[in-house]
């Protein structure tokens, strides 16, 4: 028979991978918002060239990806003067000859300038609104919105951009704030938790942060319906996330990556520097 003592100890186990399971759900996406995006490859900041020849996140990298079929994930962020643009870095020193923020330069300034080197009407920084154009609802869109301390602007100007925009597509963010926003202020659209392993967080974030972004305590308040997670590891915390109704996107798949597996393991993969199947 068993003791009182270990009945409890079974009960308080119990109660705390209840609250576990709890404290990392993901809210079930219906299956008409993961449909578009299922067994499918999205080109990283579109289908561009590895040289840059044709750069990232510009018109011809999105035209590119139409014409291969495959979903896209971009990323946007505000200029000086407010307007969202499609650019991947905090700053322009990368991508430009220029150096500084690319919020401290206007929509004119930042499209002056050339990417990478290369000249041409759709090789520069484009607006958001231009991509989603050349996009018109023909590649399921993953729409990252970077992290910025005016937050809510970005996340408001995005909003209002994407429900003048055929679909489908859906947001994502490193930055929870950005997550819970689109859960309280646009519930119908579906939402991602961008998250990696611990190493990924530390340096921008407190230990205990780092532990629990990587670990997806978060989702107790951001409740993404997905998670678009950036490792080989597959963490407990990520295969509870599935069993419990999330939907897994991977990133970044490259030509050297574990191809076969990543299949096995997530919904909608991620990828650049090769040409893959459109679907798997």
């Amino acid at each position: 028979m068993i003791s009182l003592p270990v009945i409890i100890i079974l009960l308080v186990l119990l109660v705390l991978a209840a609250l576990y399971l709890f404290l990392i759900k993901c809210e079930t996406p219906a299956k008409e918002q993961t449909a578009p995006f299922q067994n499918l490859y999205c080109a990283h900041r579109g289908f561009y060239e590895k040289d840059q020849s044709i750069p990232e996140n510009t018109l011809r990298a999105f035209e590119r990806a139409v014409e291969n079929g495959y979903g896209v994930e971009l990323d946007v962020q505000l200029t000086k003067d407010g307007e969202v643009v499609v650019f991947h870095d905090d700053t322009v020193d990368r991508e430009t000859e220029f150096k500084g923020r690319v919020d401290s330069f206007t929509l004119e300034e930042l499209q002056n300038m050339s990417l990478f080197g290369t000249k041409g009407e759709k090789l520069g920084i484009p607006l958001f609104t231009d991509v989603m154009n050349v996009l018109d609802g023909k590649s399921p869109t993953i729409v990252e919105l970077k992290s910025t301390d005016n937050y809510p602007e970005l996340c408001e100007k995005t909003l209002k951009i994407l429900r003048t925009c055929k679909g489908p597509f859906c947001v994502e963010s490193f930055d929870v704030r950005i997550v819970h926003w689109f859960r309280k202020n646009a519930p119908d659209l579906m939402r991602g938790q961008l998250t990696e392993q611990y190493k990924g967080w530390k340096n921008s974030l407190s230990a205990f942060q780092a532990f629990g972004m990587s670990h997806l305590w978060a989702n107790i308040w951001a409740r993404p319906h997905f998670i678009a997670y950036g490792s080989m590891k597959n963490p407990l915390a990520l295969r509870l996330a599935r069993i419990t109704g999330a939907f897994l996107v991977y990133w970044t798949e490259r030509p050297d990556s574990d191809h076969e597996l990543l299949q096995k393991r997530y919904d909608c993969i991620i990828f650049e520097h090769y040409h893959p199947e459109n679907h798997f």
